[in-house]
């Protein structure tokens, strides 16, 4: 992420200093082109970067040793059908020697982790072969536990190869129930369909199920050893924090593809959870976002090129994964997913390029009671570092304003939800557009005084009634804009109950500008954690994030969705606060806020939407399935009858009318793809609760009298101008 790249800039030197040092150690460094050389040159300089450029360095001591070894081996074998139980107990061997190993560059523990999985993995392509011969017996009742975590590592080979059938006979008895079903629509659809009988259909699913594993295995293949020695120095990055990451060469070159906004293939964010493939975010004008089928939370399943077999992906790492969903524009990608609900869905989306214009602001108009209510709605903080004369957000936002301002709005909402942040430039500008001169956001480096940015500019560009809209994925810069708004009590924040808790800032230092006179190869690049940032009164928006003043139920209330999910996640601090004072604006706030959390608490949607975030809550601790193929249909028609209470949800919708503004609408007239995503995107407006509660709270704002925010701050000393 490139979550405020630009404040790093500023810190130049303690990179420098890590550089210095680095070239005076490595200089010498003897040409090799041994792997075993390069590893250990790697783990040192590992080893060195994180302990000295660290925010908050831990000690490489049997503790952390701890650490990297259950991320490690977890990483490895994630759905435990690899290793037995007496390999893990050689492993455990080395639990507390890892940081001996990683000091003494070490390489026993992996060789012998490496090897062993090799060997484990030749040993495994026997199972499914023979295990797929021969029909499955679907009317004995046995059930399979997926939850990975809690199960134990098999005991033997036999109790593995028991494990490997339970496992693949869920996977084809899903395929199976999918095709029965669809045979019998067929079958009601058209008196003179001639239905596919059972034994077709069952060995159907055993020849797809054996193509994916097959399909596996020949992406295993191609992994080199290198690959799999950048998980182990992941498990070794990811101890000291989350966003520590070690970026592999062909890793850093994506990394570098991420930040510079090029988006491509359906626009999905995908992400690991153990063995499966989640969707985390759909990118605002790709192919899935227009599809409207997938949402986050989603997990894919099987990925199929058209109508070609689809290919099994649950246990393939996210690269291989994303290769089969990329492909070229027109082109046809079946994904079949598990939908958040349970339920299994396939999903058909043509390939698209992403447009990088839907990551810009946009803005639209909307009446209610006779008063007009402006909507900027941003994506992410973005700027271009290289040319300060491009579009930025601060820029654009102030821009969107102005428009606005001409449709004579009596309020404003600005909609971060799912924004996951980008400069900290940009938030300290569009902070300085709603409040006079003062402080926006505290950044502290380790062993050094806090900084404060501040707003210099005295203008306002919007002094009028102003909501905040949040979720549990507006993430970091996202956090700062609405922590901002509610210190100084300038507006009202509205959304999930807490937004995702992302308060540090990284720095991606390239190894290979480290060593001089080697011909080791690429060594890829690190991501470090260098500093955290602050709100101005004082507290962190670490782990805890921004709280709602008006949280509003919403599917994901009842899931830890965010940083505190996270293994090794810095902690929440506090240190001293700004210099700052709060508005006028507080009284009309806090009025505003009470009528709307009694709107919240009466209202028949959201309290469907908060049932329904309970029943997820509890189908995702039900981890059981039946391999009976008469009681996994009954619980998948339980399931499915279960969730048609919630349906209601989808249709909900508002009288409301939203519109583009004048210039936009001029553009719209030659730009039909335009006119398209504006359509849509003021029809979602119009099903969307919480917009309309954001738009009430408006309404109280402008119902109270003399609510003209009035923000008196004194001037810091230290304040700079970003």
């Amino acid at each position: 992420m490139k979550t405020l790249i630009d404040f790093m800039k500023k810190n130049f030197k303690i990179i420098a200093a890590l550089l210095v040092l680095c070239v005076a150690l490595w200089s010498f460094f003897p040409k090799s082109s041994n792997n075993d050389e390069k590893d250990k040159l790697l783990l040192e300089l590992l080893a060195f970067v994180l302990q000295k450029g660290h925010y908050d360095p831990k000690n490489i001591d049997d503790n952390f040793s701890k650490s990297v070894y259950k991320e490690y081996i977890e990483a490895l074998d994630p759905a435990k059908r690899f290793f037995l139980a007496s390999d893990i107990e050689e492993f455990k061997k080395y639990e507390l020697e890892i940081d001996d190993q990683i000091n003494n560059k070490d390489l026993t523990f992996f060789n012998l982790t490496y090897n062993r999985l090799m060997e484990r993995m030749q040993e495994s392509k026997s199972f499914y072969k023979d295990l797929l011969a021969k029909p499955f017996n679907y009317d004995e009742n046995e059930t399979f536990d997926t939850d990975y975590e809690k199960m134990p590592y098999a005991n033997s080979i036999n109790a593995l190869k028991d494990r490997w059938r339970k496992q693949i006979k869920l996977g084809t008895l899903s395929s199976l129930t999918d095709k029965l079903k669809l045979e019998e629509d067929k079958a009601k659809a058209d008196a003179n369909y001639k239905a596919k009988s059972y034994a077709d259909l069952e060995k159907e699913t055993r020849e797809s199920s054996e193509k994916s594993l097959d399909d596996y295995f020949s992406f295993v293949k191609d992994l080199n050893r290198e690959d799999w020695f950048a998980i182990f120095v992941n498990s070794i990055a990811e101890g000291f924090d989350p966003h520590t990451n070690y970026f592999a060469p062909e890793d850093k070159d994506k990394f570098d593809l991420s930040i510079s906004g090029t988006l491509e293939g359906i626009g999905a964010r995908l992400q690991k959870k153990n063995d499966f493939t989640e969707i985390t975010e759909l990118i605002s004008g790709g192919p899935a976002w227009r599809d409207k089928q997938l949402e986050p939370g989603d997990v894919i399943m099987k990925v199929a090129q058209g109508a070609a077999e689809p290919v099994d992906v649950v246990g393939m790492r996210l690269d291989d994964v994303v290769k089969k969903i990329k492909g070229k524009k027109g082109t046809e990608v079946r994904l079949t997913v598990k939908k958040v609900d349970g339920s299994i869905k396939v999903i058909s989306i043509i390939r698209d390029v992403v447009e990088i214009e839907e990551t810009y602001a946009k803005s639209s108009v909307v009446e209610k009671d006779g008063k007009r209510y402006g909507i900027i709605h941003l994506p992410k903080f973005y700027i271009d570092f290289e040319n300060k004369d491009r579009r930025d957000a601060a820029k654009d936002v102030a821009l969107e304003i102005e428009r606005l301002k001409k449709e004579n709005i009596d309020g404003l909402v600005m909609d971060l939800r799912d924004n996951g942040g980008g400069s900290l430039r940009t938030v300290v500008d569009i902070a300085g557009l709603f409040i006079d001169k003062g402080p926006v956001v505290q950044v502290k480096s380790a062993g050094k005084e806090q900084e404060v940015l501040a707003d210099t500019d005295s203008r306002v560009q919007w002094d009028g009634p102003l909501v905040l809209m949040i979720n549990n994925f507006s993430a970091s810069a996202s956090e700062i804009l609405a922590a901002a708004m509610q210190d100084y009590g300038r507006g009202v924040v509205i959304g999930s109950k807490q937004s995702y808790g992302k308060g540090t800032v990284q720095n991606v230092i390239d190894l290979n500008q480290l060593v001089r006179n080697s011909s080791v190869g690429d060594l890829g690049a690190v991501k470090t954690t260098t500093q955290k940032f602050y709100r101005i009164n004082g507290g962190s928006t670490q782990l805890k994030g921004v709280s709602s003043d008006v949280s509003i139920p919403d599917r994901y209330s009842y899931i830890e969705i965010g940083e505190r999910d996270m293994p090794n996640a810095m902690a929440w601090d506090k240190i001293a606060p700004a210099d700052y004072k709060t508005s006028t604006y507080k009284t009309a706030i806090q009025a505003a806020i009470e009528n709307s959390k009694k709107r919240v608490a009466a209202s028949k949607q959201f309290q469907l939407i908060d049932q329904n975030a309970k029943w997820l809550s509890k189908r995702k601790d039900e981890l059981v399935y039946s391999l009976n193929l008469q009681q996994f249909k009954k619980e998948q028609d339980q399931l499915e009858n279960e969730s048609k209470r919630y349906k209601s949800i989808n249709d909900y919708k508002t009288n409301y009318v939203y519109k583009s503004l004048p210039y936009e609408l001029a553009q719209i007239e030659k730009d039909s793809i335009l006119k398209e995503k504006r359509n849509r995107w003021h029809e979602q407006l119009q099903k969307d609760a919480y917009m309309e509660e954001a738009l009430n709270v408006l309404s109280d704002l402008n119902n109270v009298s003399g609510t003209k925010p009035v923000v008196n701050v004194k001037k810091k000393e230290k304040a700079i101008k970003s």
